[in-house]
């Protein structure tokens, strides 16, 4: 099946859909969509669709990739947290973004699927672990950028405390099933300032035990 003609019309959706990051746009250019896909739903590789994965999960729209990534200014020394794994797409996006990705996914199979992509596409800057996304990476931390792909009914307070100084987080926020709303978190010092991106649907974000987590 050939993808190529289903690319370029994505890659032009993306600039309808608002994204207008010309690093954002390149790194999506370059990355096959479809070895994140399962096999059954590969048709649908290209299409401005979410998609499901497995464990109730879903693989994001791409133009909602592209506007959170846009809106998370990764620059390509920068360390990134991302909270859910998932499929491991936007995780790739970020790799080829910046210097390194850690990356958090609650679902231990989604995680052994994703790392096999990772390998078969050479990201070697990604780092992922299986675990609670709502307790971030401490060790590693700080971060000077951090990604959440599921909603949370609030801004989680571990994760914003683990940005650096003038880091940015951003993070899908709401628990129902209406629409949620994208915001950008920035840290000042000990201060944080919140930005209203826009409104998506998200699966939540769930601790292990229950309240808040990963996808």
């Amino acid at each position: 099946m050939n993808f190529d003609d289903r690319k370029a019309r994505l890659v032009l959706g993306l600039r309808q859909a608002g994204v207008t990051d010309r690093r954002v746009m390149a790194a999506m250019e370059s990355l096959p969509r479809e070895p994140f896909v399962p096999l059954a739903l590969r048709a649908s590789a290209y299409e401005d669709t979410a998609l499901p994965i497995g464990h109730q999960q879903t693989m994001s729209q791409p133009s909602v990739v592209g506007l959170m990534t846009e809106a998370l200014q990764a620059g390509e020394r920068m360390k990134v947290l991302e909270v859910g794994t998932g499929s491991g797409y936007q995780t790739a996006v970020l790799a080829v973004l910046c210097r390194r990705v850690y990356s958090i996914e609650r679902h231990a199979e989604l995680l052994k699927i994703a790392r096999a992509r990772f390998r078969e596409l050479k990201l070697h800057n990604i780092v992922a672990k299986a675990g609670d996304g709502t307790l971030g990476w401490p060790e590693q931390a700080p971060f000077e950028r951090i990604i959440v792909t599921a909603a949370a009914a609030d801004v989680p307070p571990i994760l914003a405390d683990q940005l650096s100084e003038g880091g940015s987080m951003v993070v899908p926020i709401g628990i129902d099933d209406e629409l949620q709303t994208i915001l950008r978190v920035s840290r000042l010092g000990d201060a944080f300032e919140t930005e209203e991106l826009r409104d998506v649907r998200f699966v939540p974000l769930i601790p292990e035990e229950a309240g808040q987590s990963v996808r």
